[in-house]
C-alpha cells in the first residue's frame, strides 16, 4: 500500500496545483516533492529491517489488483532494491529540482510545476512496476510532460529540437511494446508479470528478437551510441528544471531497464550479444569524452559528459556480475545528484552573464567564492573524486569490467582521465582565470540558490563516505539478477 501511495501523491498534487496561481503553485509543488521524500526515507526504515536474502521475488510494499482479464494484466507494483534506489532517487531530486525554479520568472507556472509532478508520477511508475505492460505504460506518459515542458519553456530552437527528442523516443518505445507482445506468445505462461517471466524464460530461438526490441529502446533513453543524436541538443535547449529531470532521472529508466527486465528475462540472448553491447557503450564513452574536450558551450560539454559517465554504467550492466551491478546502479545515484548539480550551476552562470561560452567566461571566484566553491565540489564528485559520491560506483564498474574484458576496462576507465582533462579544464575557463567585465557584476549565491547548492554538496560527500547503506540496499536483488546469468 505505501507503494501506492507514493505514486497517487504526486498525481493528485499534480492535479491540485492547477488550481493555484502565481508563487503558490510552485510552493504547493514543493510541499508535496517534500512529503513523498520524507514517505521514502520512512520506507527506508521497513527495508533495512526486512531480511530479503532467500526470498524468489524480493519484493515488499506489493500492490497487486487484476486490471484486464485478457489478456491478463495486472496493477501489480511493488519495490526491491532496485526499485526502491530509483525511487528515492526521483523523490530526493524533485525537491532540489523545483527549489531551482523559485528564482526563475516562469510563465503559466502553475501548468509548468503540474507538469513536473505529473512526471515524478509517471517516473515513480516506471520504477515500482512488475507488469509489463503497466510498466509499458507509464514510460509512455513519462515522455508527455517533459515533451510540453521542453515545448513551451525551451529556448528558440525547442520546436525543432523538441520534436526530434519525442520521434526517437516514440520509436523506441514502440519497439519495446512489440517486445512485450512478443514476449507475450512466446513465453509459456502468456503472462507480463515480471515474475513469471524471470521464472520461465521464452526459447533460445526467440530471445535474440526479443532482446534487439528492447536493448534499442533502452539505448535511445540512456542513450548509447549510435541511439544518441537527440541527447546534447535536447539538453541545451530545454529549460533548466526540464534538462534536469532529462539527465537526472529519466535517462535512468534506460540503464535501470536493462537491469530490471532485459539481463533477467533473456539472459541466453544477453549472453550472446553481450559483446557487441559492451563494445558500443566504451565506444561512446571514448567518443563523448572527446567530444566533450572539444567543446565551448557548457551545456553541450555537460551533456557529452552525460553521455560518457551512463556508456559506463551500462557497461558495468552488461558485464553481469555482482560489482559491475553493484556499481552501476551506486552510480546512478552519483549520476543522478551530480549532474544535476552542474547543470544548475551551469543554469546560475548563464542567467547572470547571459552566456554558455566557456571561452568568454573567467574569474568568477573573485567575486562569487561560495558559487565557486560550490561548483568545484560538484565537478569532484562527477570526476570521481574519492571520498566522493562518484568515486564508489566508478571503482566498482571498473572492477566489473575488468573482470569481464581488462581491455575494455582500460578503454573504459578513459572515461575518468578524460572527464578529469574537460571538467577541470572548463572549470579553469570559468571560475579562475583574470576576470572580464561581464563577470565583475557575478552576483555569489544566496537564499534557494545557496540551498539547493549545499545540500548537493552534501550528499555528495555522505553517498561517498558512507556508500555502505546503499551497497546493502540493493545487494540481494542485485545477486538475483547476476544468478541469472550463472543459472542461464
Amino acid at each position: 500500500m505505501l507503494t501506492l501511495v507514493l505514486l497517487l501523491l504526486p498525481l493528485i498534487s499534480s492535479a491540485i496545483t492547477l488550481l493555484f496561481r502565481g508563487s503558490t503553485a510552485k510552493y504547493f509543488a514543493l510541499l508535496s516533492a517534500i512529503s513523498n521524500l520524507i514517505i521514502t526515507v520512512l520506507a527506508y526504515f521497513v527495508f533495512i529491517n526486512t531480511d530479503l536474502k532467500g526470498e524468489e521475488t524480493q519484493n515488499i510494499f506489493v500492490f497487486n489488483h487484476e486490471w484486464i482479464s485478457s489478456p491478463k494484466i495486472n496493477f501489480h507494483i511493488a519495490m526491491d532494491g532496485i526499485s526502491y534506489l530509483m525511487v528515492f532517487l526521483t523523490n530526493l531530486l524533485l525537491p532540489l529540482i523545483i527549489l531551482s525554479g523559485f528564482k526563475r520568472e516562469i510563465n503559466r507556472s502553475h501548468i509548468f510545476y503540474s507538469l513536473i509532478l505529473f512526471m515524478q508520477f509517471a517516473l515513480l511508475g516506471v520504477f515500482v512496476s512488475f507488469d509489463g505492460i503497466l510498466y509499458y505504460l507509464f514510460w509512455e506518459l513519462a515522455l508527455i510532460p517533459i515533451y510540453f515542458i521542453s515545448l513551451n519553456w525551451g529556448d528558440k530552437n525547442r520546436v525543432s529540437v523538441t520534436i526530434k527528442f519525442f520521434i526517437y523516443t516514440l520509436a523506441g518505445s514502440l519497439l519495446m511494446l512489440f517486445g512485450f507482445i512478443c514476449l507475450y506468445w512466446y513465453n509459456p505462461t502468456h503472462s507480463f508479470d515480471w515474475n513469471d517471466l524471470t521464472k520461465f524464460q521464452v526459447l533460445s530461438t526467440h530471445q535474440g528478437l526479443i532482446f534487439w526490441l528492447f536493448f534499442v529502446a533502452y539505448a535511445i533513453k540512456i542513450p548509447i551510441i549510435p541511439f544518441h543524436t537527440w541527447q546534447p541538443n535536447t539538453y541545451q535547449s530545454a529549460p533548466t528544471q526540464g534538462t534536469m529531470l532529462l539527465s537526472g532521472i529519466m535517462l535512468k529508466m534506460g540503464t535501470y531497464s536493462l537491469i530490471r527486465w532485459l539481463l533477467p528475462i533473456v539472459p541466453t540472448a544477453v549472453t550472446e550479444w553481450t559483446p557487441l553491447a559492451i563494445a558500443l557503450c566504451v565506444a561512446g564513452i571514448v567518443y563523448a569524452s572527446v567530444i566533450a574536450i572539444m567543446q565551448t558551450d557548457l551545456k553541450k560539454l555537460l551533456a557529452y559528459s552525460s553521455i560518457a559517465h551512463v556508456g559506463l554504467i551500462a557497461a558495468g550492466i552488461f558485464a553481469w556480475n555482482i560489482q559491475g551491478i553493484q556499481g552501476s546502479l551506486i552510480q546512478m545515484l552519483a549520476h543522478g545528484i551530480n549532474v544535476i548539480g552542474l547543470f544548475y550551476c551551469a543554469d546560475i552562470i548563464f542567467n547572470r552573464t547571459q552566456s554558455n561560452n566557456i571561452n568568454g567566461l573567467g574569474g568568477i571566484r573573485l567575486t562569487a567564492p561560495k558559487f565557486a566553491t560550490y561548483f568545484l565540489i560538484i565537478i569532484l564528485g562527477s570526476i570521481a573524486l574519492p571520498l566522493t559520491n562518484g568515486f564508489i560506483g566508478e571503482f566498482l564498474l571498473l572492477y566489473g569490467l575488468f573482470e569481464y574484458n581488462t581491455w575494455l576496462a582500460i578503454f573504459g576507465g578513459l572515461t575518468i582521465i578524460l572527464g578529469a582533462v574537460y571538467m577541470l579544464r572548463m572549470y579553469q575557463k570559468v571560475a579562475l582565470g583574470n576576470s572580464l567585465d561581464a563577470n565583475m557584476k557575478f552576483e555569489d549565491v544566496k537564499g534557494t540558490e545557496e540551498i539547493v547548492l549545499l545540500t548537493i554538496c552534501i550528499l555528495i560527500f555522505a553517498f561517498g563516505v558512507f556508500p555502505k547503506p546503499t551497497l546493502e540496499l540493493v545487494e540481494p536483488i542485485a545477486q538475483f539478477i547476476t544468478d541469472k546469468a550463472i543459472l542461464k
